[in-house]
């Protein structure tokens, strides 16, 4: 069992096209634990190619979570990840073991390692509402731009569909004339982690992408998006705003050609990353790691926790 307060979670994280599904499962299965996704888009069935969704041979026999979870067609809010991400965990931990959190998703990342419920602040019911019937009439983007003008800090560190905390802020600044980021008792560890990037020089990293772009348009990303389109998912559904998905709107209503599809992905992949990168650059404690191999990357990770763990 792991001892209180000690090391009990395992974060693999930073941009993608960085090799962090293969370097989680490696470590997990040396830790002989399982693997939490934190992929925003890995949730969503039938999504495989642009989400490059390992198949069983990447999982190396590690149980994997939260992939292939809902629909293209349902919603998945950051709150619904940190319900179902959470139980997870903390029965992998229960067990004795430290369950392994991959993704680039930051905002599902930190819902599951910090205490975002922000504690003790006033709560105002007629606020809530307030905000609440703002969000019904005009929707969770314009909400969150509301909380971007007041408290920026705090709405840098939240995602547009965690509604139920961006009011939650809102109401407290409203309440208080107070901003959410000044007070101290919202980010306070839930679960006490170690967690790891590979950190590659911008060049590279922006080669690898480009590469992976073009293999999975070899792999029929064209005809995967088809399928789904003719499945009755549209482009206004959430799971069309990731991006590999999105860009192909100009193409199925004849606007764009393939080829600036593909040039389009490769650079909203490339301003992804960098804002990945700079998002768990903010993550306390986190260690860039030089490129290596995958199982020498995981042995100096094993090596690492066993400092903490």
């Amino acid at each position: 069992m792991v001892q209180e307060n000690s090391i009990n979670s395992v974060v693999i994280c930073g941009a993608t096209a960085t090799g962090k599904t293969s370097l989680a499962a490696n470590v997990a299965k040396k830790l002989c634990s399982e693997v939490i996704s934190a992929d925003s888009m890995l949730i969503y069935k039938g999504f495989d190619i642009c989400t490059a969704k390992p198949v069983d041979a990447e999982k190396l026999g590690v149980r994997h979570h939260l992939i292939d979870v809902i629909s293209g067609k349902e919603e998945f809010s950051v709150s619904d990840y940190e319900s179902m991400a959470g139980k997870i965990a903390d029965e992998l931990i229960e067990k004795g073991k430290n369950p392994v959190i991959c993704g680039g998703t930051g905002f599902y990342i930190n819902s599951l390692l910090f205490d975002l419920s922000y504690g003790n602040a006033p709560k105002d019911d007629k606020i809530r509402e307030k905000y609440d019937k703002i969000n019904k009439k005009y929707g969770s983007l314009y909400l969150y731009d509301l909380l971007k003008k007041a408290d920026p800090v705090t709405a840098g560190k939240l995602h547009p569909n965690d509604v139920k905390r961006v009011i939650r802020a809102l109401e407290i600044f409203e309440s208080t004339g107070k901003k959410k980021s000044d007070i101290n008792d919202g980010e306070k560890i839930k679960r006490p982690y170690k967690a790891y990037a590979v950190d590659f020089e911008r060049e590279v990293l922006y080669k690898r992408i480009d590469e992976r772009v073009e293999i999975m348009f070899e792999k029929g990303l064209v005809n995967e998006v088809a399928s789904l389109l003719n499945g009755g998912i549209t482009f206004e559904d959430q799971s069309m705003q990731g991006i590999g998905y999105k860009e192909f709107y100009g193409y199925f209503n004849g606007a764009e050609s393939l080829d600036q599809v593909k040039e389009t992905i490769k650079l909203n992949t490339r301003h992804y990353a960098k804002r990945q990168i700079t998002f768990f650059k903010r993550l306390k404690g986190i260690m860039w790691l030089k490129p290596d191999s995958t199982e020498n990357l995981a042995d100096f990770i094993i090596k690492d926790l066993g400092k903490s763990v």
